[in-house]
């Protein structure tokens, strides 16, 4: 895609609908808009929805690294190398071995090293390949693990915002950004 289809927009540049949302951004962020974020401010509704999914799936009662496991399976299933390169450091900074960090990023089903995170993944999988439609062993398989019904349902929170995030910045060709040092 050209950037003339989906420019990388300012807070001056976007929509009117986006511009509230880019100007916090720019604060949170030492002035600069993410290049995926500012792509997406095409569609002021599409930003806007995933950040508030995000923001709903942030707070949800998955744990931080169930929730990095949802977010980097939906990334390499899409081949989303954005995603991939934003929520690495996150991993990290969660305490994510890097043998985690390593299988999580690898294209592909290399098993995890941890069985519970296997499982959140597996079962997002399972999620994807049966339009929801997990049946019960699969189920049963991820609530054995210590999660919930609750916790199955968020992973389908966590599917959709990332279906949105993933689709979103191949469309638009978002680039990786250099992260902050």
């Amino acid at each position: 895609m050209t950037d003339t289809h989906f420019p990388d927009h300012t807070p001056d540049s976007a929509p009117p609908a986006a511009r509230r949302t880019m100007e916090a951004s720019a604060r949170k962020q030492g002035g600069r808009v993410p290049s995926a974020m500012a792509r997406m401010a095409t569609s002021p509704e599409t930003l806007n929805g995933f950040l508030q999914a995000n923001a709903a799936f942030e707070s949800s009662t998955l744990d931080p690294l169930a929730r990095e496991v949802v977010v980097m399976t939906m990334a390499t299933r899409n081949e989303c190398h954005v995603c991939v390169a934003m929520h690495t450091p996150r991993l990290r900074s969660l305490g994510a071995s890097p043998e985690l960090v390593a299988a999580l990023r690898a294209p592909g089903e290399q098993p995890l090293p941890d069985e519970r995170l296997e499982g959140v993944r597996r079962f997002t999988l399972a999620a994807l390949e049966s339009a929801g439609a997990v049946g019960d062993d699969r189920l049963q398989d991820f609530l054995s693990l210590g999660f919930t019904s609750r916790n199955a349902l968020e992973v389908v929170l966590g599917i959709g915002t990332y279906t949105i995030s993933t689709l979103a910045n191949r469309m638009t060709g978002a680039p990786v950004d250099a992260l902050p040092v």
